[in-house]
């Protein structure tokens, strides 16, 4: 799909980091960009910054991403692109000191990373399949959802993490199958070591420690990599059912 001044595209967890970059570059790319975030300060803020619109959403809830979609929708007649960033990644041990992994936190990561990607990406895709066909192949969207590493190699505390974006890959296929007749596009990102904010507020010495983990580039990833990724996804008819490693040939360790 080549991004044009026509195309739109909503991008959740829009207000920071990986969307921010996400968000951001599909602007420069021509295209009418809205942001979906729960930080209604910092979204509305990046949003001025790209010269596209800001939604509160919490994707959790199905009525809110709903309505977002809807406004969407009603002020563009279209939606071409919907790129999944939202998510948590809060560390717990299966057991830590003789007490369980807390249920409710368990839960409320997979409703976030994992329910929250599905929420929009079927919403997303009800919406697309009313686009007409556009090129030789009649595409009508592409739906990109956030996984990570850890869903292959998850960390000592990742549990609940590395089950949401386990998740996270194991949608990508059947969905991308499911869409296929509609002219829909699915593919996912399982990012590596990123200079998000929750890295970037680490000390200095940490991020370097970070960084130097990887293979190479020896280094912390940079958001606008994994923003140019996305792009290419989407300009690249033949990238479908995907779910691409973008972390310097890291393996994690248990630690």
């Amino acid at each position: 799909m080549q991004i044009s001044q026509d195309t739109v595209a909503v991008v959740t967890g829009g207000a920071s980091g990986l969307g921010a970059a996400t968000a951001q570059a599909l602007a420069q790319a021509g295209a009418q960009v809205t942001l979906l975030d729960l930080d209604a300060e910092r979204g509305a803020a990046q949003a001025e910054a790209i010269g596209g619109r800001f939604l509160q959403v919490d994707v959790v809830d199905p009525a809110s991403v709903a309505a977002a979609l809807d406004t969407v929708w009603q002020t563009h007649g279209a939606l071409h692109i919907a790129v999944n960033c939202a998510g948590i990644a809060p560390a717990a041990k299966t057991v830590s000191r003789g007490v369980a992994h807390d249920p409710a936190l368990f839960s409320k990561v997979i409703a976030i990373n994992l329910i929250g990607s599905f929420n929009v990406a079927s919403q997303a895709a009800a919406h697309m399949a009313r686009n007409a066909p556009q090129g030789r192949d009649g595409e009508r969207g592409v739906i990109l959802s956030t996984a990570s590493i850890a869903a292959y190699e998850a960390q000592v505390g990742q549990i609940a993490y590395g089950a949401s974006k386990g998740g996270v890959v194991g949608m990508t296929l059947p969905m991308a199958r499911d869409l296929a007749p509609l002219g829909i596009r699915v593919c996912a990102i399982a990012p590596g070591l990123f200079k998000t904010p929750m890295v970037a507020g680490l000390p200095e010495d940490v991020q370097e420690s970070l960084g130097k983990q990887v293979p190479y580039p020896p280094r912390l990833g940079d958001p606008a990599e994994f923003a140019a990724l996305v792009r290419h996804i989407v300009e690249n008819p033949m990238l479908n059912g995907e779910v691409i490693r973008l972390d310097g040939a890291i393996r994690l360790a248990p630690r």
